[in-house]
């Protein structure tokens, strides 16, 4: 290696990492998409604490997140992450109205949670790691790292393990507080594990990721085969006319 040859493989690892954090970053929201979570559940429990008013909390909760739907579509930004903080809450409120307790406004989530906990562990274990599965369409290789990519695939599955032992940890605080604790003490300590355990499960991802092998873009693979099959019409007619 000379010494040339280093700083340029050092710029493309740092360009593949930079790659890899936006695209994190695109998939799960950035900064803009955490605030959105975190927001409606802030407003629902900080409007209980000081009135206990149910009615006026879920509908806080609720108005503030149609609130920054609309925010994002006269943006004309990317509304996916916003829409589905929309029908969590929705539905929070209305499990919550339906039982007259207030805590029920966040099992929808909590249930969610574990779900999606369980969801990385059991497709980590079938060799089909969900985070690959999110990931992939993001890196434009969509699922060529199951069977032409083993040390990104073996990444993929570290992260999906990270990711479900983080959200069933999460789990394991917060249901036992949905039993014992009151509304108020489940929801400020469900408001104070929305950001830091995400970012854990990020920052992992990203640590694998970085050290995995470049994905490869299947998409660029199907336009250059398009191309050169478009190369050999034009070759193969060129002849025919001039026999």
């Amino acid at each position: 290696m000379t010494s040339l040859d280093k700083p340029t493989e050092e710029n493309s690892a740092d360009d593949a990492r930079a790659v890899t954090e936006a695209a994190l970053f695109e998939a799960f929201g950035g900064v803009r998409g955490m605030v959105e979570t975190v927001v409606p559940g802030l407003l629902f429990v900080t409007i209980y604490t000081i009135n206990k008013d149910l009615h006026l909390s879920a509908i806080a909760a609720l108005a503030v997140s149609l609130v920054l739907v609309v925010v994002r579509l006269v943006m004309k930004d990317t509304v996916k992450h916003a829409f589905s903080g929309v029908f969590g809450v929705a539905f929070g409120v209305v499990f919550a109205m339906m039982t007259g307790n207030a805590k029920d406004f966040y099992l929808p989530g909590m249930l969610y949670t574990l779900g999606l906990g369980l969801a990385y562990v059991i497709t980590a274990v079938c060799g089909v790691p969900l985070i690959g599965l999110i990931l992939g369409p993001v890196f434009k290789e969509n699922l060529s790292w199951r069977t032409r990519n083993p040390g990104r695939k073996k990444a993929y599955t570290k992260a999906s393990y990270a990711w479900g032992a983080i959200l069933l940890a999460k789990c394991a605080i917060l249901f036992p507080l949905y039993w014992w604790a009151d509304t108020t003490q489940l929801g400020w300590v469900l408001v104070a594990l929305k950001i830091p355990p995400f970012l854990l499960a990020v920052w992992l991802t990203w640590v694998f990721l970085a050290k995995a092998p470049a994905p490869i873009d299947v998409f660029a693979e199907m336009e250059a085969e398009e191309k050169a099959a478009e190369e050999r019409e034009r070759q193969a007619a060129a002849r025919s006319s001039e026999s």
